[in-house]
């Protein structure tokens, strides 16, 4: 006896995981294999799991293939999937995931459900388009026969009749039922004596679409010929039956209307799988919050919400969780999470408000209505009130604290990611300030050192001075490592306060609309500076420079003319400019803001998004905009620090590349700070990176250095 099949051995505890499975999906399948039967069809994909959970690299598909695998082995009640996740949530480890690191395991585990999901709906989706087509034919079939059958004899009427698989109801012109066949009164639940007599036009319900009546009336009137919807019926104990209802028009010898024919498709199983899907895929499986997705959707219908309409948001991120997480574990970690969240739900129950988690230990609470700036602070208080008691965790007292951030404002004039931009920012300088507290959103509360007024006031004798001067850091092309261009990083050498970065002013410029003649000094400067290294450096290949415009700048008149004007004066092509413009500008962007930037790379300056992953953008909306190259912002990297990273957050990037050079986009990665980071993004198949790891922003004389050395190897 090998080891691997004596008792407990790995594959005596596979076949035993695969028993449990059986026996708790056997009851709800449709298959007409006997119990032992179907467990041997579980086997494999049992062992497809445990190879899964126990590979080197995890991959998704195996996940996928599974789900799809029980949809084929006719488990297709949305039960069957439910049972079928709960034991692979509660054996899969025990059994199959011996001698493995647990969390590791268990994390690995959650993916393969959520996966496992994935596939069950695509092949419930794809069997349903399947049998849908073939009912649809069946449909058509049936109605000439049955049509046929009535009018030849009574005998093959019936034959067809009570022998059709789908429901089949008769009326009259005026409504009454006539005949209805065994598969709709198994439908209705009901006997078929209390169907018929019955009205066609009392069978309305709550949900009926608007048209569907309209198109009743046209029929009956023998406007039209038959009918196609969707439609949700009471039964009489109360529960609702959904259905794929087809109504013709039965005509007699002549061509006159003499009846109406309803065939009926039972869709109510596949519509409650579609609604715990649609809750799954919008809500956190850790607490049951709304995710980030419901919250996004939440969020986004709050701020179009019109005129005289209100929001207040409180973002809260636990003070002192990683503590306990790291020195505790994970488990006790998603305990204090799940009471924290059932504390917070309770919180927020008053019409217009919701609960959300971010991930991690970061929440979201919601508030909508006319007038929310006294609502959203009694939330806050609520939530902080909320977190005072200690949480019981096996035994142990544990103290959790909040800091939350709040901003409140009117609907219609911040987008879902400027809202959370601002909301997040706040909560770290309520956390800054010691925790366990809750501020105000304020934008000049970032400038507290330098007054927005002085500063505002200072920036056009600023400018005349010749107080702002640029840096230089490099775009490093990850295939090779050569040098291949640099982005130009405006700084201010203030006489009081020393130099600052553009965070501190350029908002100010644009408020104050300085941003545009300071955003062509930053474009005229650059490109001189560009024209001097491909003087210099004839033999280091192309060299481009990055300049990074503003929403104020895009919406300059004389953006275009501006641009060509500053590229002939220095006598240089347009393909030496890229132009960055953040993910957030150009959301929702119309033609008319887009316009100048097509004409700009219709002349050859090449336009990149920039930040992008951080706003709340369609990747559909990829394919209308004028850009060459995608900038992914720097989060990406951060995720890439720890050893190993991520697989997650590298399918993701990898995604991202693969979808960007599918559109003939190149992608540039910022934030690289270590060589390890940047040999995984060239795995990837990203294109360029700037960072620390190449170089820090400096004067365009370091850049000489950098490409002089990368020319001459």
């Amino acid at each position: 006896m090998s080891a691997d099949t004596e008792p407990d051995g790995p594959e005596d505890r596979l076949r035993r995981f695969a028993t449990i499975w059986s026996r708790a999906v056997f009851p709800v399948t449709s298959t007409s294999a006997t119990r032992p039967e179907f467990e041997k069809q579980l086997v494999p994909l049992a062992r497809r799991l445990s190879e899964a959970l126990r590979s080197r690299v995890f991959d998704a598909a195996e996940g996928r293939a599974v789900g799809a695998a029980l949809v084929r082995a006719h488990c297709t009640d949305p039960e069957a999937l439910s049972r079928t996740l709960d034991c692979v949530d509660a054996y899969l480890v025990l059994y199959c995931g011996q001698d493995g690191d647990q969390e590791d395991l268990r994390a690995r585990s959650a993916r393969l459900q959520h996966a496992m999901a994935a596939g069950f709906a695509q092949a419930l989706r794809e069997r349903t388009l399947s049998e849908q087509e073939s009912i649809a034919q069946a449909a058509l079939v049936a109605q000439g026969v049955v049509a046929q059958a009535l009018h030849a004899s009574e005998a093959r009427f019936r034959a067809v009749f009570e022998g059709a698989a789908i429901g089949i109801g008769i009326a009259d012109l005026d409504g009454t039922v006539l005949q209805v066949n065994g598969a709709l009164v198994r439908m209705f639940g009901v006997s078929d004596q209390t169907l018929r007599g019955q009205k066609v036009m009392d069978w309305t319900h709550p949900e009926d679409a608007p048209h569907i009546w309209r198109l009743y009336d046209e029929l009956i009137r023998g406007e039209r010929e038959h009918y196609h919807v969707e439609k949700a019926f009471y039964r009489p104990d109360g529960t609702v039956l959904w259905t794929n209802l087809t109504v013709s028009l039965l005509r007699d010898p002549d061509g006159v209307p003499q009846y109406q024919l309803a065939l009926m498709e039972d869709t109510t199983e596949r519509r409650l799988l579609n609604l715990r899907l649609r809750y799954e895929a919008t809500h956190d499986a850790l607490t049951g919050l709304p995710n980030r997705t419901f919250f996004f959707e939440r969020l986004e219908k709050a701020l179009n919400a019109g005129e005289g309409q209100r929001f207040g948001l409180c973002y809260l991120d636990l003070d002192g969780f990683k503590a306990i997480n790291d020195s505790l574990g994970h488990a006790v970690g998603d305990r204090l999470l799940v009471e924290v969240a059932d504390r917070l739900q309770a919180c927020a129950t008053a019409p217009g408000e919701m609960v959300a988690r971010l991930g991690g230990d970061e929440f979201v609470a919601l508030t909508t209505g006319p007038d929310t700036r006294r609502g959203v602070d009694e939330l806050a208080e609520r939530i902080m009130n909320a977190l005072l008691a200690p949480v019981s965790v096996d035994g142990r007292e544990l103290t959790v604290r909040g800091s939350i951030g709040i901003v409140e404002g009117p609907a219609g004039e911040r987008s879902p990611a400027e809202v959370l931009r601002s909301a997040d920012i706040t909560m770290y300088r309520a956390k800054s300030a010691g925790g366990n507290r809750y501020e105000l959103a304020d934008p000049e509360a970032d400038a507290r050192v330098i007054t927005r007024h002085g500063l505002t006031t200072a920036l056009p004798a600023a400018l005349e001075r010749g107080e702002f001067f640029i840096e230089y850091q490099p775009l490093v092309r990850l295939g090779d490592g050569s040098v291949r261009g640099a982005e130009a990083l405006v700084r201010w050498l203030h006489p009081q306060h020393g130099v600052l970065g553009p965070d501190r002013f350029i908002p100010l410029a644009e408020h104050t609309g300085l941003i545009v003649p300071l955003g062509r000094w930053v474009l005229e400067q650059s490109v001189r500076q560009a024209r001097t290294w491909r003087e210099k450096h004839v033999d280091a290949g192309p060299m481009r420079i990055n300049v990074n415009l503003s929403p104020c700048q895009l919406n300059h008149p004389g953006l275009v003319q501006d641009t060509v004007d500053i590229l002939e004066r220095a006598g240089v092509e347009p393909d030496v400019l890229c132009l960055e413009v953040t993910e957030s500008a150009l959301i929702g962007a119309d033609d008319g803001l887009l316009k100048p930037l097509r004409r700009l790379a219709e002349m050859g300056v090449d336009i990149a998004l920039d930040d992008f992953g951080t706003g709340y953008s369609n990747l559909a909306n990829l394919r209308r905009l004028p850009v060459s190259v995608l900038k992914l912002d720097r989060s990406f990297t951060r995720s890439m620090q720890q050893f190993p990273a991520d697989p997650v957050d590298l399918k993701i990037v990898e995604g991202i590349v693969s979808l960007a050079h599918s559109l003939d986009l190149t992608v540039t990665v910022e934030g690289v700070e270590t060589g390890a980071q940047a040999e995984q993004l060239r795995i990837l198949g990203c294109d360029t990176a700037q960072g620390w790891y190449y170089a820090r922003p400096g004067p365009p004389e370091r850049l000489h250095e950098l490409a002089l050395v990368d020319a001459t190897g």
